[in-house]
């Protein structure tokens, strides 16, 4: 439960009054700024000692305090917890009894300043159940300008608002809202702008809007924000976002203003916030591409797993070391594609550098006494990382099954040198992969259900299984196996 909570428990409040009062206190950093001054929530307390007469003498616990962004604060303490000072307290009591606004002017504590202290009666549903006590030091009270003269006059519609119970607005959050001094437009009755402060200009200025100006019609300013007409017709704040090209947002909060429910004009709140959106947009790339990221693990230790358990079925005695070594082989094919990835950044990856990587791989595993040679031919561009990954222990497995198979003993004695070919091309939604050699071919009447090559059974499994591909195996001068993947 939060302190203000903890607080409104220990007043004469019941549960409707305390939401009434958290919703004020979520917009009167709004209504310091107005005011230029601090604001001070007070509180009736449950029990108060009764006088020698019997009369209750009013006790009160300050429920919150806020400082104004726009001016020096008269209250350098937090009063959050506290019953206030005596001298304060009579201020609030005299308000809270006679349920109207009340003033008084006195020295501060340590005797410099002047302070002005105002109480405002909080009412709802007819009765006043808390009073806000506006204090402000008389020397930093700027009003000279119109801007100072406009935000006053603001405050006090509000502070009528508060005082008859028609603000706060029922069911409205708006913690999120633009404050004052993001930009502030004003409009009357009949939504003509009054008041446009310079921070507000600026804001339309980058939403491309520069000849707007005080006494033309918000409807026909070129604006396309629909907030204020909204606030105009529900008597309700409405917020509202628009974007102007990818790089400028900008957030609109039209406030209606009340008298005796006729609504008589409207504040309007609005913040430049394409930064804020900006980045909102990289943290929702960042948390897809994590997921994206955690989803291709997942993938591919399935992949994994798959491989050790076909390996583990193939086993013989003693063959353990070598089944070890053919499975590590194959994880280095996958981790060629995450290495690519780590350098890149999307989900796009270049094939022909896998290729080079996956060859490089083969060519390390070449006995010295069978002299092989391995050769790409053809071109192929960037592919998604979910074809390229599985594609690239395809490739792997393909140049280890000609390497280990194509050239036996008498190949070597021969003096030839051993080729293997591959070839690529990519057209469209199509990628074809041929991987040739000039070694003895597959057998006659070679049958890939019975082959010993585990090699084969994974590429095709994958192949069809996972790519929707193709595989051809041909005799052809040697082996020849053609695969066509479909990109699309």
């Amino acid at each position: 439960m939060s302190t203000f909570s903890l607080l409104a428990k220990k007043a004469n409040l019941d549960d409707t009054d305390i939401d009434h009062l958290q919703r004020l206190t979520s917009s009167w950093g709004m209504l310091a700024d107005l005011c230029f001054s601090d604001l001070v929530l007070y509180a009736p307390l449950r029990h108060s000692e009764p006088t020698d007469d019997g009369s209750a003498v009013p006790e009160f616990v300050i429920l919150a305090q806020v400082r104004p962004a726009t001016a020096q604060t008269s209250i350098p303490d937090d009063l959050v917890g506290t019953n206030g000072s005596p001298e304060e307290v009579s201020l609030v009591a005299q308000g809270f009894q006679s349920e109207m606004l009340v003033f008084r002017e006195s020295i501060s504590p340590d005797g410099g300043e002047w302070i002005v202290s105002q109480c405002i009666p909080v009412r709802r549903a007819g009765r006043v159940i808390a009073i806000i006590d506006r204090r402000h030091i008389t020397s930093a009270r700027l009003v000279h300008g119109e801007l100072e003269r406009t935000y006053i006059r603001l405050f006090e519609q509000f502070a009528k608002m508060i005082s008859d119970g028609e603000f706060p607005f029922e069911g409205t959050d708006i913690e999120e809202a633009p404050r004052v001094g993001d930009g502030v437009l004003v409009l009357d009755a009949e939504k003509r702008i009054v008041f446009m402060s310079p921070n507000a200009a600026s804001a339309l200025h980058r939403l491309g809007l520069h000849l707007i100006k005080k006494g033309d019609l918000f409807g026909h300013s070129g604006l396309q924000f629909s907030a204020p007409d909204r606030a105009y017709a529900t008597h309700r704040p409405v917020i509202e976002e628009i974007e102007h090209r990818a790089d400028v947002t900008l957030m609109m909060h039209a406030i209606p203003l009340l008298d005796e429910g006729e609504v008589t004009g409207a504040l309007v709140l609005m913040r430049d916030i394409s930064e804020l959106r900006r980045r909102d947009r990289m943290l929702l790339s960042k948390d897809a591409t994590i997921r994206e990221v955690h989803h291709r693990v997942k993938n591919n230790l399935q992949t994994i797993s798959s491989l050790l358990r076909l390996q583990a079925r193939r086993l013989g005695p003693s063959q353990g070391q070598d089944a070890l070594k053919e499975a590590e082989r194959r994880i280095r094919s996958i981790a060629v594609v995450h290495e690519i990835l780590s350098r890149e950044i999307g989900d796009q990856v270049s094939f022909p550098e896998i290729v080079s990587a996956i060859v490089k791989l083969a060519e390390e595993s070449i006995m010295p006494n069978y002299p092989v040679k391995i050769e790409v031919t053809g071109s192929a561009s960037d592919l998604d990382a979910r074809v390229a990954t599985p594609l690239a222990l395809v490739l792997a497995e393909l140049l280890q099954n000609s390497i280990d198979h194509a050239f036996g003993a008498a190949f070597a004695s021969s003096g030839e040198t051993g080729l293997v070919e591959v070839f690529l091309d990519q057209r469209d939604d199509l990628l074809e992969m041929i991987v040739a050699d000039n070694g003895a071919g597959f057998p006659e009447g070679f049958d890939m259900e019975k082959a010993v090559s585990l090699g084969l059974l994974i590429v095709n499994d994958i192949v069809v299984s996972q790519l929707g591909g193709t595989m051809e195996i041909q005799n052809e001068n040697g082996a020849k196996i053609v695969l066509t993947i479909p990109l699309g």
